[in-house]
């Protein structure tokens, strides 16, 4: 119970941004479309090319974002198979969509800073990557319901800032570039100004949900099911085959891998929704609660894994 406790006040400070986040919005009128460009468009390129620069390229490393892009593909598909047979609507499309992906980005770069050592950070936001590509390519088409071409997504993703530095970091990585040290040391500071803007977005969003018939208690509880149970369930399963049989990852790349797995479902997601016009109130909704679900569920299953 003590290591839960600890597990949980180290987590409280973050969700204490996402309050923040509602109070600039809803009292000091400030703009979130402004904060996302800034995490979009700056902050997360920098972070993205930082982390593939100090990160040490072997094939564990690469297999990470690998695995989890194809996992988020493979979920997607089967979910969207299953939920037609459920839901007659485009909402079998945004369940797809939003479940095969989490919040590895806003609050998950921030749990692994607290939770991981410093290497294994960088190797956490390498792999957020998988969850970029996923939810700018596979996710936007299966939401849009196949209505954009397979050359508009990939239009879509040559577009992203994130994999234009992600290409320059490979090329500074690969040919063994020294960055000086003074802007090594500037890449803490980005970190922790992602984690609170990251943070602080989500409660920003807060603003336009509202408890109205967009509540779909179905919907909701699928989409925690999947995300809260499926998705671990499947990590798990993974590690204990590698484990058991190939010994390709270590315990640190396992951990990587399990927080990847018990983030939330991604704020993202209402944006996508919102864009192409798929029920993005009761996206909104889902993702709140499972955030505030997230406040006890994390610290549990980090408690259960240790």
């Amino acid at each position: 119970m003590t290591v839960f406790l600890t597990l949980l006040g180290k987590i409280i400070p973050l969700y204490l941004s996402i309050i923040l986040g509602t109070f600039s919005t809803a009292i000091l009128k400030c703009d979130k479309e402004t904060v996302a460009k800034i995490l979009l468009f700056l902050l997360a390129p920098l972070i993205i090319f930082n982390a593939t620069v100090n990160v040490k390229l072997d094939l564990s490393v690469i297999f990470l974002p690998t695995y989890f892009f194809l996992l988020s593909t493979v979920l997607a598909f089967t979910i969207l198979y299953f939920a037609k047979k459920i839901y007659k609507d485009n909402t079998a499309n945004l369940l797809a969509f939003s479940t095969a992906t989490g919040n590895t980005g806003n609050l998950g770069i921030p749990l692994a800073i607290i939770f991981l050592e410093p290497h294994l950070v960088d190797v956490f936001i390498f792999t957020v990557l998988a969850s970029l590509l996923y939810q700018n390519s596979v996710g936007y088409y299966i939401t849009a319901k196949g209505n954009f071409s397979t050359m508009q997504s990939i239009k879509k993703v040559l577009k992203l800032p994130v994999l234009h530095a992600f290409i320059l970091g490979l090329i500074v990585n690969l040919n063994d570039i020294q960055i000086p040290q003074m802007f090594a040391d500037y890449s803490a500071y980005l970190k922790g100004a992602y984690a609170i803007l990251g943070m602080m977005l989500l409660g920003m969003g807060l603003e336009k949900v509202k408890s109205d018939n967009s509540i779909d208690v179905k919907f909701i509880s699928l989409s925690l099911f999947i995300k809260f149970i499926i998705w671990p369930l499947t990590t798990i399963i993974f590690m204990i085959i590698d484990k058991t049989f190939f010994n390709f990852l270590n315990d640190g790349f396992y951990l990587v891998m399990f927080i990847f797995s018990i983030v939330p479902l991604a704020g993202n997601t209402v944006t996508v929704a919102t864009i192409l016009d798929v029920k993005p109130q009761k996206m909104s909704i889902t993702v709140f609660i499972s955030t505030l679900v997230s406040l006890f569920y994390i610290p549990f299953m980090l408690y259960l894994f240790q």
